[in-house]
């Protein structure tokens, strides 16, 4: 499982999830369909969920794999 890594606070998301390792990154991919799943789930649901994060790390995900091969 990847680990809490500290960015600037002026890093964009897309930045920060590029500096992610492979792990670091397929853990972040699962925590934020986990969350995802969690506020839907709420009834009613008073925070609204960033599809933002899903759009960025499958992104870098199909980056990584046209670059490598991997995944």
């Amino acid at each position: 499982m990847g680990q809490y890594a500290s960015f600037d606070a002026n890093d964009t998301l897309e930045e920060q999830v590029k500096n992610l390792a492979d792990e670091e990154l397929l853990d972040f991919w699962q925590e934020t369909q986990q969350l995802a799943k969690m506020l839907d789930e709420q009834k009613p649901t008073d925070v609204e969920y960033n599809p933002e994060y899903e759009r960025v790390i499958l992104q870098e995900l199909k980056l990584r794999k046209c670059y490598t091969g991997q995944f």
